[in-house]
């Protein structure tokens, strides 16, 4: 597996999505909605909101759908993006692995049992990611081990926007 993948896979992995779903059309796209207090380009998760925003202006932002992490898994502070990958492999974490020990060690990427989706940006200095997901009943809810997760259309969006680097501040 490749370096970088691997690193993926278990530095991001904090998310527990059930296996076995297939994956569904998306059913959201992002909104631009007034929004301000941050620099351009900012992504700012609001976890109680359940809601992303990619800051394009001092008034606006776009808005998009997520699912956060369950009761005791949410986390609040301010990171970057220090890496973007598609179709990544994933690890579960020794916590998700306690939890579910059925599963498979890695999940390779691009098959339709990655809880990962079709991309994923982790977030430096943390286990978490904001990635896709192959449950995407799951979007709008307390879902995760603490990872960001978006309709797989939706986190296309946003890494096509977003480079290594960009400023991710999560609130609850």
């Amino acid at each position: 597996m490749h370096h970088r993948s691997r690193f993926l896979a278990f530095g991001a992995a904090a998310c527990l999505i059930a296996l076995g779903a297939q994956p569904q059309a998306a059913l959201a796209s992002p909104s631009m909605v007034a929004f301000g207090g941050y620099a351009a380009g900012t992504i700012v998760v609001k976890t109680n909101e359940r809601r992303l925003y990619l800051v394009v202006d001092a008034q606006h932002a776009l808005s998009y759908p997520v699912g956060v992490g369950k009761a005791g898994k949410q986390w609040q502070g301010t990171s970057r993006i220090d890496g973007k990958y598609v179709r990544p492999a994933w690890s579960p974490p020794a916590e998700v692995k306690r939890d579910k020990p059925s599963l498979p060690d890695v999940i390779p990427g691009g098959t339709p049992q990655n809880p990962m989706g079709v991309a994923a940006m982790t977030l430096a200095g943390t286990e978490y990611a904001i990635h896709g997901t192959n449950m995407p009943g799951s979007i709008g809810g307390f879902v995760s081990y603490g990872c960001i997760r978006m309709y797989n259309q939706d986190i296309t969006d946003l890494f096509g926007r977003v480079s290594v680097g960009t400023t991710v501040v999560v609130t609850r």
